[in-house]
C-alpha cells in the first residue's frame, strides 16, 4: 500500500511540475505520391495545400514534451501515365488529380533543450486519420488494338475510384522545431503514409475499366511529403 501511495504521490507531483498549454495550429502541407508498376511510366507532381486544427502541449521536464494535435489535412496529388503496347491495349493515356481531407489525430514525441527564450527541438510525430471529404478528377483515353474506346464512361470511372480509395490512413513524420518564448512555435517535418491510397480489393472488384488501369490504380501509394506549421500557445 505504502507502494501505491508513493507512486500516486509521484504521479502528483510531476503533473504538478509538468507545463501544459492548449494552441491552435496551422500551416502548408506539400504532398505527392508514387507508383509501383514495372509496367506503367508515371509523371508525379506534388500539391501544396493546407492544415489546421488544435494541439495540445505538455512539458514533461528534461527538454522532454509530448504534443497531441487534432487537425483537418488536405493532402493531394495529380498522376498523369502512358503506357504502349500492354496487353490487348495499344495505347493509353491517364491523368488522375485527387485531393483528401483527413480528421488527423498526431502525437508529437519531443525533445530539446530550453534555452529560456528559445527552445529548439527534434521530433518523432505518429498519426492516424480518417476520410472526411475528397475530390477526384480523372481522365482515361486510348485505343485498343484496332479500336477506339472512346465510348469509355468517364463518369463511371471518377465514382468507382472514389469509392475505391482508402478512408483509414497511418503513418509518421520526423522534423524540427522551435518555441520561440513559449508562446509561439514552429515547426518543419517530412512525413509518410504507409499502405496504398485507393483499396486493392476494391481496385479487383472495379467494373468498367481496363484490368491494366485497375492496376496502375492498385499501385498507387498513399501521400507523403513536407509540413510547415506554426502554432500560437496559451
Amino acid at each position: 500500500m505504502k507502494k501505491v501511495i508513493a507512486i500516486i504521490a509521484i504521479a502528483i507531483a510531476s503533473m504538478s511540475i509538468a507545463h501544459a498549454q492548449f494552441g491552435i495550429v496551422g500551416g502548408f502541407t506539400s504532398s505527392s505520391t508514387s507508383i509501383d508498376t514495372q509496367n506503367w511510366k508515371a509523371n508525379l507532381e506534388n500539391i501544396s495545400l493546407y492544415h489546421v486544427g488544435l494541439t495540445y502541449k505538455l512539458d514533461l521536464g528534461l527538454g522532454l514534451a509530448i504534443q497531441p494535435s487534432l487537425t483537418y489535412e488536405m493532402k493531394g496529388a495529380s498522376v498523369k501515365e502512358d503506357v504502349a503496347s500492354v496487353g490487348e491495349v495499344a495505347e493509353v493515356a491517364k491523368t488522375i488529380d485527387t485531393k483528401t481531407g483527413y480528421a488527423e489525430f498526431g502525437l508529437d514525441l519531443q525533445w530539446g533543450p530550453d534555452l529560456m527564450a528559445f527552445r529548439p527541438f527534434v521530433f518523432a510525430s505518429p498519426f492516424i486519420g480518417y476520410m472526411v471529404s475528397q475530390e477526384e478528377t480523372s481522365q482515361i483515353s486510348g485505343t485498343l488494338t484496332g479500336t477506339s474506346t472512346s465510348s469509355f464512361n468517364q463518369d463511371d470511372a471518377k465514382a468507382w475510384a472514389e469509392e475505391a480509395k482508402n478512408r483509414l490512413e497511418y503513418g509518421f513524420g520526423i522534423g524540427l522545431g522551435v518555441d520561440i518564448m513559449k508562446f509561439v512555435q514552429l515547426k518543419a517535418q517530412y512525413y509518410m503514409n504507409l499502405g496504398k491510397l485507393y483499396n486493392e480489393g476494391q481496385v479487383v472488384n472495379a467494373k468498367d475499366v481496363w484490368g491494366q488501369v485497375k492496376d496502375s490504380y492498385g499501385n498507387v501509394e498513399n501521400y507523403n511529403g513536407i509540413k510547415f506549421s506554426l502554432a500560437i500557445l496559451f
